[in-house]
């Protein structure tokens, strides 16, 4: 049998935290692919840019250390699954899913120390 380990990260480096609007969160995820999902936890809606994939940033990786380049993230109490941006410019509604990811420990650290370090 192959063996399987499970190591999971140690450490969380964020290099920018940002408190933005519901709606600029929801525009900042339109691409012209289509929409891209945000994450929902404890009360927080909020995305997350990584770094590139440098050499550092896998040792780091390696090492249980992940890096976060940029957070986004808005109050939102209670979780909806979809979320609707009604803008004129795209001349439609569009729907943004909305992941629950308060089953994912990182996750739950994360919003614990963004409600106790930054203003929210």
């Amino acid at each position: 049998m192959v063996k399987i380990s499970f190591e999971p990260a140690g450490e969380l480096v964020i290099h920018e935290v940002v408190s933005v609007g519901q709606m600029d969160l929801l525009r900042e995820r339109v691409t012209p692919a289509g929409t891209m999902p945000l994450y929902w936890c404890d009360g927080v809606l909020f995305s997350f840019s990584s770094l590139p994939m440098t050499d550092d940033v896998v040792r780091d990786y390696m090492k249980g250390k992940i890096h976060w380049l940029e957070v986004h993230f808005s109050r939102m109490e209670e979780y909806k699954p979809i979320m609707a941006l009604n803008e004129e410019e795209y001349k439609a509604s569009m729907n943004v899913r909305i992941i629950d990811t308060s089953n994912s420990k990182l996750h739950k650290d994360f919003t614990t120390w963004l409600k106790n370090n930054v203003k929210m």
